[in-house]
């Protein structure tokens, strides 16, 4: 298989392995089951895992589809054991598929199908490698998101490119948004790629070297809003946390999550008696609306739509409405911050 070409035509429809587990996956997977020149073998996904405040076992939104489809599902503990590796063997692919599947893939598996492991990652590779590239987007301001479809190989995301796709952000994008939208794109991406890679035609491109930037998994303590940093980060922030980890702030009153923010257009003449507790990073002040906002190193994030802990999610003005105590006070984590 050489670095610049798909690796030749494959005779009848290609067995296929498709890897992946969260919902970014469930329109790829889509795509892949009703492509003509493919035939799934097997969809391989993570074990089901504790979810809800039953912790009840959940499986993964590609297991649900999958079974669905009718297709075999395979919940390895370990991709890597000995006994996965001859179950996969086994089935004789041709092809893999992968997208979003949470799992490092090994060499000897990549190897397996004689046509390689096809990934589908949803940013414009190099930029954005690793777990989290729609996160990242948002977090980093871009002003374009981007699909890449690439033959997978030992790296991290760092295979031949075989198609892209990039489309302008307004902005306002949520992680769910824009997940479900580059669901969507990256399921019409693949269909209309494979036949151009099954018949060895499609030429891979190497990817570049800059802008490059790798990402990390998401845990709880990401999801705390530090106000030493800049509103309009910690408003990317918001939008981009939503969903998993999400965003909150703890207050004198208890933890506060922040559903949807905004940033303060600018301090108008009648906040100027603010002005004074506004220096201080962290502080909460009262905001156009009656809505409450949070004085950072740079700006004013506005809490537009909050939840305090196990309540109910309300607009910010009627949560401040409730707790006019907590203007002055300060969210745990502030710190003075000069110069403003």
């Amino acid at each position: 298989m050489t670095a610049g070409t798909a690796p030749g035509r494959a005779a009848g429809p290609a067995r296929t392995i498709f890897f992946g587990s969260g919902p970014f996956a469930v329109p790829i997977l889509d795509a892949v089951a009703a492509h003509p020149r493919l035939e799934v073998v097997a969809v391989v996904t993570t074990p089901d895992r504790p979810a809800g405040r039953s912790r009840s076992l959940t499986p993964t939104p590609v297991a649900l589809r999958a079974r669905d489809l009718g297709l075999s599902v395979h919940q390895p503990s370990s991709i890597r054991s000995a006994e996965t590796m001859a179950e996969l063997a086994a089935l004789a692919p041709d092809l893999g598929v992968l997208a979003d599947y949470g799992r490092i893939i090994p060499q000897a598996l990549l190897d397996l199908p004689r046509l390689g492991i096809l990934g589908v990652h949803p940013s414009l590779l190099p930029r954005h490698r690793g777990a989290t590239p729609i996160q990242a987007t948002i977090l980093a301001g871009d002003h374009d998101a981007g699909l890449a479809i690439y033959r997978m190989d030992a790296g991290l995301d760092t295979g031949p490119l075989l198609a892209t796709e990039s489309w302008p952000l307004d902005g306002t994008e949520t992680a769910p948004a824009l997940e479900a939208d580059a669901a969507a794109r990256g399921a019409t991406l693949l269909a209309a790629a494979l036949p151009g890679y099954l018949d060895g035609t499609a030429p891979l491109a190497p990817q570049g070297i800059a802008p490059l930037i790798v990402t990390t998994r998401l845990t709880r303590e990401h999801a705390r809003l530090d106000p030493a940093r800049p509103a309009v980060e910690l408003e990317r922030q918001v939008r981009a946390h939503a969903g998993w980890p999400g965003s909150f702030v703890e207050t004198a009153g208890g933890r506060l999550g922040v559903i949807s923010a905004s940033v303060a257009p600018g301090e108008a003449a009648d906040e100027a008696d603010a002005a004074d507790i506004a220096g201080v990073a962290g502080t909460i002040v009262e905001a156009a609306g009656g809505r409450p906002a949070i004085a950072t190193s740079q700006g004013r994030l506005v809490l537009d739509r909050v939840q305090p802990a196990g309540g109910r999610e309300m607009a910010g003005a009627d949560y401040l409405r409730g707790h006019r105590e907590l203007l002055g006070t300060t969210v745990a984590g502030a710190a003075t911050v000069s110069g403003r």
